[in-house]
């Protein structure tokens, strides 16, 4: 007959499916810092011995490495998403930018509609939170608090849909983005009438996301990311017309005999 003996489970490998479930669900995030092991072990109620027996088990399936003198860390298990190789092509091709922005509007709009339909109440706080804290951002001149709050609250709306391959797809993709892959984000806040209606575009999405109105949730991301991708498109001329004014005021100082600093040119 095959049947077994049914054996209760070693503490160590509680600890183990515990902590892949917390990497799973996004709670715990490449490169966060565990606890030490005294208090992961009080916090876990389970000895020291089966805590280590568990890190070592993580470590040794990826998910767990050490640092020397600094503690145990959840590994870079994103930054597998992409090759090396691939991610220097989508820094040197245009195309890519557009492609990625694509793939955002996709993406974030079906997220933003799960999350209007699938966030519980404390999902929805926490949307509102980072938005409130965008607002309050806002007012500050120097944009890169703004700037680094519409990735979190991005992600935020991602979390809020509880689909895992899309949480930790994005997750990487931002990644990427937080990197300058793909393109400065913090160069759109620079400008004033643009930072206002990112910051407008920003809470029509959670307006909709806090009413539950998953078509008004997608329409708003579209929106966005629409406007993200003329405002990019719109940057992009002008720093080319700006390189090309250089050289003709370069050129102009040598025929004329004169000499021009990159200071000057660049005024």
């Amino acid at each position: 007959m095959p049947f077994q003996k049914i054996e209760s489970e070693k503490l160590a490998s509680a600890v183990v499916r515990q902590i892949e479930g917390l990497i799973l669900q996004g709670i715990l995030r490449p490169g966060e810092r565990l606890p030490s092991e005294r208090e992961l072990s009080e916090r876990l109620a389970v000895s020291r011995p089966s805590l280590r027996e568990a890190v070592a088990d993580l470590q040794e399936a990826g998910l767990l490495t050490t640092r020397a003198g600094a503690g145990i860390f959840v590994a870079d298990v994103l930054g597998s998403a992409f090759s090396p190789a691939l991610i220097r092509l989508f820094a040197s091709n245009e195309q890519a930018v557009y492609d990625y922005l694509a793939f955002r509007r996709d993406l974030e709009g079906l997220a933003a509609e799960r999350a209007a339909r699938m966030a519980s109440d404390t999902d929805l706080k926490v949307i509102d939170s980072l938005f409130r804290r965008m607002e309050a951002a806002h007012s500050k001149r120097n944009p890169s608090d703004e700037a680094a709050l519409d990735a979190q609250f991005h992600m935020a709306i991602i979390e809020a849909g509880h689909n895992i391959i899309m949480l930790h797809m994005m997750r990487a993709m931002f990644d990427l983005l937080s990197e300058g892959v793909f393109y400065n984000r913090s160069i759109m806040f620079r400008n004033r009438s643009t930072r206002d209606s990112l910051l407008e575009q920003h809470r029509a999405i959670n307006a909709a996301v806090q009413a539950r109105d998953g078509a008004a949730a997608r329409a708003a991301v579209v929106a966005h990311m629409d406007f993200v991708e003329v405002a990019l498109g719109e940057q992009r001329k002008a720093d080319r017309n700006e390189a090309l004014a250089q050289l003709r005021l370069r050129h102009e100082a040598m025929k004329s005999g004169g000499a021009i600093s990159d200071s000057d040119g660049a005024r």
